[in-house]
């Protein structure tokens, strides 16, 4: 039975999320700012345009 289990922590997710403050993506909108989202989608691009060239040359074996 499930209630057997001890209980890990003495929070739930939702007491820790209210502690937390602002949810995450506005949290992080907030502290980084517009070129940390830039800088990950370049990276996300780049992570891309690697992964359809490796998939090309597999194609081509």
């Amino acid at each position: 039975m499930l209630t057997d289990y001890p209980k890990k922590g003495t929070m739930s997710v939702q007491e820790a999320g209210r502690l937390g403050g602002q949810k995450g993506g506005r949290r992080t909108a907030e502290t980084h700012g517009r070129e940390f989202y830039e800088a990950i989608g370049h990276k996300g691009g780049q992570k891309v345009r690697m992964l359809i060239k490796e998939g090309k040359a597999q194609e081509t074996r």
